[in-house]
């Protein structure tokens, strides 16, 4: 198994982060504005990219410290059985977000495109929170030409 990790600062209190993590309103401000679903443990999240996309079941909420997922469905297929998790941790002069997405079955030209744009994503929900303005799907950074 092969594990997507990155970790970002961000100057905003654990409430915020948490609030743009659990949220349909906070999660349409920084990875695509047409998501629905978000709620309490067991609720499915809906994301969805030009009319497809993924659905993951809520697993974990510990209020401002962390938010579990698992991708629930069959899109995209190299998605099928792994788990999304955001630890939200205070520093000094900020917070971090810590984001593993696990379970991949093996690296792949695929898992390298998705670790990018979950940074690249990462970056939004960052600007989201410090400077009032995301950049969600669609208008995210393109990282290829395709």
């Amino acid at each position: 198994m092969a594990d997507i990790n990155h970790r970002v600062g961000i100057k905003s209190s654990p409430e915020a982060i948490y609030e743009a993590l659990t949220t349909d309103a906070g999660l349409a401000t920084w990875w695509t504005n047409d998501v629905s679903g978000a709620g309490d443990v067991g609720s499915i999240i809906e994301f969805r990219f030009n009319g497809g996309g993924p659905d993951f079941v809520v697993k974990e909420l510990i209020p401002n410290k962390t938010v579990g997922w698992q991708h629930s469905g069959s899109v995209p297929d190299s998605w099928v059985g792994t788990e999304i998790s955001f630890q939200i941790d205070t520093g000094q002069e900020q917070t971090f977000v810590r984001f593993t997405h696990s379970g991949w079955k093996e690296p792949s030209d695929f898992m390298a495109h998705c670790s990018t744009k979950w940074a690249v994503f990462l970056i939004s929900l960052k600007d989201s929170l410090e400077l009032g303005v995301g950049k969600p799907f669609p208008n995210d950074v393109q990282i290829d030409h395709s």
